[in-house]
This record gives C-alpha cells, sequence and structure tokens, in this order.
C-alpha cells in the first residue's frame, strides 16, 4: 500500500461511528445512519496524501496543473482532484546496444548508461509524454552520430570525452524539459573478431620490439664495458696475470674441479719473445744497429709481450 493513512483513518471513523451510532438491522435508521457515516469517513480519509521525501506530487484539478505538493502530508479535493507522484532522484537508464561505423569505417557495437534527475516535475510531466523513454531515444542517435564522426582508436583510448559529447548533444535537446542530465558514460564497445586478433598480433608485435631494443642495448653496453676492460689488462702488464689468478681461484673452488697447467706462464712468455730475438739478430748481422746482445733482447721483448695461459678444465 503506497499510503496507509487514508485506510487507517477510515478504519478509525468507522470503529468510532459503530461505536457511537450503534447500527442494527432492526433499526434502519441507525443502519442508513451508520452508512452514511463510513461514505463521510471515506471522503475525509481521501483528503490526506502523503509525499516521500524524494518525491513530489503534481495536483490536477479538474484536469488543469494546480499545484506541486511534497515532500510530507498534504491535502486534496476527491474527486476533483488527481494526483500524479514524480521521482526526483537520480535515475539510471540502460543506452540499448547500437551499431554504429566508425570514421575510419570499422564496425562497433556500444551500450551506454545515463544519469538522470528530474528538476521539474511539472515540466517533465506536462511537456513531454514519457521523459525516460524520450531521452532514451535521444541519447542513442547522439551516440551513433559521435561514432561516426571518430575513429576507432579515438573510442578506445578516451571514453570519457566520447560520453562527455554525447552528454553535450542530449542536453541542448532537453533544454525546457524540466530534467537535468547528470552524467552519460559508455559501458562495453564490442569489436569484430578477426579485428581483435588483428589487435593482439599488433600488441605483440610492439611488446617484441622493445624486448629487442633492450636486449641490443644491454649488449652494446656490455660490449662497451668488455672493451674498456680489455683496454685496461693492456695497458698494466700484470692485470692479466692477476685476471688468470682470480679464475683459478674461481675453479678451485669445488672439490670436483681440477685444473691443469698445460704450459707455465714463463715458459709461454719465453716462447713469444723468440721471435723478437730473432729479429734483434737480424738486425746485427745487416749493422742496421749496434751490438746488442740476446740478453738485452729478451728483456725488451718481456716487457711488452703480454702473458697468455692456456687452461684446461676436467671435471
Amino acid at each position: 500500500m503506497r499510503n496507509p493513512l487514508p485506510f487507517i483513518l477510515f478504519v478509525l471513523f468507522a470503529v468510532a461511528g459503530y461505536f457511537a451510532i450503534h447500527p442494527s438491522l432492526e433499526e434502519p435508521t441507525r443502519l442508513f445512519g451508520y452508512i452514511g457515516w463510513l461514505l463521510a469517513a471515506s471522503f475525509i480519509a481521501s483528503i490526506i496524501r502523503i509525499a516521500p521525501q524524494w518525491e513530489r506530487a503534481l495536483v490536477f484539478r479538474l484536469g488543469k496543473f494546480h499545484a506541486v505538493k511534497g515532500p510530507g502530508v498534504f491535502t486534496m479535493i476527491p474527486v476533483f482532484d488527481s494526483v500524479r507522484f514524480v521521482d526526483i532522484r537520480i535515475l539510471t537508464l540502460d543506452i540499448p546496444r547500437q551499431e554504429a561505423i566508425t570514421k575510419d569505417n570499422v564496425p562497433v557495437t556500444l551500450d551506454g548508461v545515463i544519469f538522470l534527475r528530474v528538476s521539474d516535475p511539472a515540466e517533465a510531466v506536462i511537456r513531454v509524454q514519457n521523459y525516460q523513454h524520450a531521452i532514451r531515444q535521444y541519447a542513442q542517435t547522439a551516440l551513433r552520430d559521435v561514432v561516426g564522426a571518430v575513429t576507432l582508436d579515438q573510442i578506445l583510448a578516451d571514453r570519457e570525452a566520447l560520453g562527455k559529447r554525447i552528454e553535450e548533444m542530449v542536453e541542448s535537446e532537453i533544454v525546457g524539459w524540466g530534467l537535468e542530465v547528470a552524467g552519460i558514460r559508455i559501458q562495453d564497445i564490442l569489436l569484430p573478431e578477426d579485428l581483435k586478433r588483428v589487435m593482439a598480433r599488433q600488441a605483440a608485435a610492439e611488446r617484441e620490439k622493445r624486448a629487442n631494443i633492450t636486449k641490443s642495448e644491454g649488449d652494446r653496453e656490455a660490449a662497451e664495458n668488455l672493451a674498456a676492460a680489455a683496454t685496461t689488462m693492456a695497458t698494466s702488464p700484470g692485470a692479466l696475470q692477476l685476471r688468470t689468478l682470480q679464475t683459478l681461484d674461481s675453479l678451485g673452488g669445488s672439490a670436483a674441479n681440477t685444473v691443469v697447467l698445460a704450459v707455465p706462464v714463463d715458459v709461454m712468455h719465453a716462447l713469444q719473445a723468440v721471435p723478437k730475438l730473432v729479429d734483434i739478430a737480424q738486425e746485427q748481422k745487416r749493422g742496421e744497429r749496434g751490438p746488442v746482445s740476446l740478453a738485452d733482447g729478451f728483456l725488451r721483448s718481456e716487457a711488452k709481450v703480454e702473458e697468455p695461459v692456456e687452461l684446461k678444465q676436467t671435471t
């Protein structure tokens, strides 16, 4: 029951009249008097109406708009007045799914939601037959128009801007309707399956490109660091030998590894100096230089030759 107050008043009047009149079938006068009392109680009870806080009552007297009542208790004249209640809370209306063609000729299916509020109940009821249905139709038309003017990338990138444009178009059409659009939002965007697969391949290709770029940058930085390390070792005669000792130390940390030096470092160093000693001897024969002993030549070559080491690892 929408408004229990009239019924409660009618019951109270009926009970009070019963105890006051004491109707009986043996006394028709009292019986007809009690019936008249009930009719009067029904008339009085129907005068009082109640409008909840979230509603407004439009009173029409003899078919003509009279006043807006509520919220709370208000009175009306039975038979002469009729009342229509209007909800002024924010209403949520669904925009049915619409299939449209974007600016770049891509078919998409969209749906949305409208947040609507009645700001002037009299205008909303008198000027529009069914304002909810009317604004839903306007939103559907605006949705198709806006989608046809933008590309698919714009729709996917900024749904909020798309809803704002639809909201502006709808607000321009409902001026004077007594309605206020709180917002229009796009919910779902459905794309063809083949287009989804193409977009997935594109996303995978973009990720692979970024991965390759990152890997190549890492290789370049590693190569630069290795080149700098090689330059440092080349300029420091003892750096390579220290590196060799570090490698041997790391390999000998496990009992399962056995490191065998095929040729001692000093022997390799001496063998690399032999060609230079031969060149020095030939120069002495040709007389291009003064007399130089083999020991001096060996010392000169020793200062310039690095110390390569061959390692053999067995497990």
